[in-house]
C-alpha cells in the first residue's frame, strides 16, 4: 500500500468521524436546547409571578377628592385584613380592623372587605370596598376602588387607589 493511498484512507476515516460526530451534537442539541428553554421559560415565569402576600400601604382618592389611609396585610390563601388608619376611629371607638379576601390573576389582584368609614365625629359610613388593579412593580400595585354603602340608598363612591409594599 502507498502512503498516498493510506493518506487517502485516514482522511476519509476522519472525515467519516467528523460527520458521525457532527450529526450526534446536531441531533443532541435538538434534544438539550428545548429542555433548557423550557427550564429558563418556567425560571422566568416564576420570578414574574406577582407575591401579594405581605403588608401593603394602601392611598385611597375617591372622585370627590376625599382620601383614605389603610393598611393591607395579606396573607395565605386570599386572607387578609384592612386596617384603617384614621385616627378619629379610634378615638370614638369605630372599628379600624376588617377582614379581607383577596385573589390574584396574572398581574391582576384584587382586594376587598366590608369596612367603616368615619363621617364627621361620631357618623359612621359602613358599605364594601373594592380595590381592582394591577401590579406596576413587585412593590406597587395601582388600579380601580369602589365604596358600596350598606347602608341607605346612597350611590357607590368611585376613584383610585395605590397600594406600596410595606417593607419594614
Amino acid at each position: 500500500m502507498t502512503n498516498d493511498k493510506m493518506t487517502n484512507d485516514r482522511a476519509a476515516a476522519t472525515s467519516l468521524f467528523m460527520l458521525r460526530a457532527s450529526f450526534g451534537i446536531r441531533h443532541s442539541a435538538f434534544g438539550i436546547f428545548p429542555a433548557l428553554l423550557l427550564t429558563l421559560m418556567a425560571t422566568i415565569t416564576q420570578a414574574q409571578s406577582p407575591n401579594v402576600v405581605g403588608s401593603w400601604n394602601v392611598e385611597i382618592m375617591f372622585a370627590n377628592q376625599e382620601h383614605r389611609a389603610m393598611r393591607f396585610e395579606a396573607q395565605g390563601q386570599g386572607k387578609g385584613t384592612l386596617l384603617l388608619l384614621d385616627p378619629r376611629a379610634k378615638v370614638w371607638g369605630a372599628p379600624v380592623s376588617f377582614e379581607a379576601k383577596w385573589s390574584v390573576d396574572n398581574d391582576s389582584v384584587s382586594f376587598s372587605a366590608p369596612v367603616e368609614f368615619m363621617l364627621g365625629n361620631v357618623g359612621r359610613d359602613a358599605g364594601t370596598l373594592t380595590c381592582k388593579g394591577k401590579f406596576e412593580t413587585t412593590d406597587l400595585i395601582s388600579g380601580d376602588v369602589e365604596f358600596s354603602p350598606s347602608v341607605g340608598d346612597r350611590p357607590s363612591k368611585h376613584g383610585t387607589f395605590k397600594a406600596v409594599r410595606n417593607k419594614n
